[in-house]
């Protein structure tokens, strides 16, 4: 009859997705604790929530994710920092959706046991088997191993914590250096924002690259990055120079791969001689200016890799390789893959 409002119908068009009012519709339930990361919730959240607003706007009615959340018992929850999170409902409330995302926090293997997670652990042994993907993000790796979800898998979680639950669950192969690894329907992310990163790549899976690219832009991501990529990038994993001309080398490195880095043009760039540069620079780094460019070059060709069509050649001369079989066999030596490998494969 006019004027009533539509009843709302679930219909199953592919496993995990039903029709609500119309909108294909896959779930997500987030499980909240006390000491849990906030931002560990909130960046998968806002990446499923920003999807939904990309959809809507290219197509009406397309798809869309229901996020909820759920604690032990319903109950707010003190989240690090002071935060409060108020959940939709309690654990054994709430409805078996598709992906079930368990985040991190303040845990490693001893505090997994404690009070705050005699709850949650066995509701994951209980009812995680009920949904289709599994998803922990930084620490949350700890919840899902102590529940018995982990055994024989390749995992991640935080760089800093991986040596520990590497002890605490020998059943475990722990890889420390990737930001996301996927296994099957469990998928595993490293530290904090990582979650992101995981959290787009879930939904290039349900929706396409280009809504996941999208939400990395609205977001305003630098880069929507593949799993296999370090947790620490090479600024990263090097320290930050103390005096600016260093700074500027390393930034210089960095924007431009593709120009001459060689000792002398870089001791020049520095105002230094180069002998004194390597000094310096290896001092204030703790990486050799050689091996730093080398790093650098080689993740501008795996960005470029996986980011554009360009051929093996351009990514080559992009990155600041001399020719494409310098590329492959820095390729070779890292990953044990061609070029071309690589880019199938990621």
């Amino acid at each position: 009859m006019m004027g009533q409002k539509p009843r709302k119908v679930a219909l199953r068009t592919a496993p995990g997705w039903v029709r609500l009012n119309g909108v294909r519709t896959l779930g997500v339930l987030v499980v909240l604790f006390d000491g849990v990361e906030a931002l560990d919730v909130t960046g998968p959240v806002s990446v499923f929530v920003r999807a939904n607003a990309v959809m809507d706007h290219r197509s009406p009615g397309d798809a869309a994710y229901r996020v909820r959340t759920a604690s032990a018992d319903g109950a707010p929850v003190s989240a690090g920092g002071g935060i409060t999170l108020v959940p939709d409902c309690a654990l054994d409330e709430a409805d078996a959706w598709h992906t079930l995302v368990v985040p991190g926090g303040e845990i490693d293997a001893r505090r997994v046991r404690a009070a705050g997670s005699q709850v949650v652990v066995p509701w994951l042994a209980r009812h995680a088997g009920r949904y289709q993907r599994i998803v922990s993000i930084c620490t949350g790796a700890f919840l899902l191993a102590e529940a018995g979800l982990l055994t024989g898998r390749r995992v991640t979680t935080h760089w800093r914590k991986a040596a520990d639950l590497a002890r605490a669950h020998p059943d475990i192969t722990v890889d420390a250096d990737p930001i996301f690894i996927r296994e099957g329907r469990i998928s595993t992310s490293a530290g904090v924002t990582s979650g992101i990163d995981l959290a787009l790549a879930l939904v290039e899976e349900d929706l396409g690259r280009s809504a996941s690219l999208a939400i990395a832009r609205d977001l305003v991501v630098f880069l929507r990055r593949s799993g296999n990529q370090r947790q620490f990038s090479t600024q990263l994993m090097a320290q930050t120079a103390q005096r600016d001309s260093l700074r500027d080398v390393q930034q210089w490195i960095a924007d431009h791969p593709e120009s001459d880095l060689r000792i002398e043009s870089l001791a020049r760039r520095a105002r230094l001689s180069p002998r004194h540069f390597t000094r310096a620079f290896t001092a204030e780094t703790g990486v050799p200016p050689g091996r730093y460019v080398s790093r650098a070059r080689l993740e501008t060709a795996c960005r470029l890799l996986e980011e554009t069509h360009d051929s093996i050649e351009q990514v080559a001369r992009a990155s600041g390789y001399p020719t494409p079989t310098a590329m492959r066999r820095a390729f070779q030596n890292e990953f044990s893959l061609s070029p071309a490998q690589f880019r199938e494969r990621f």
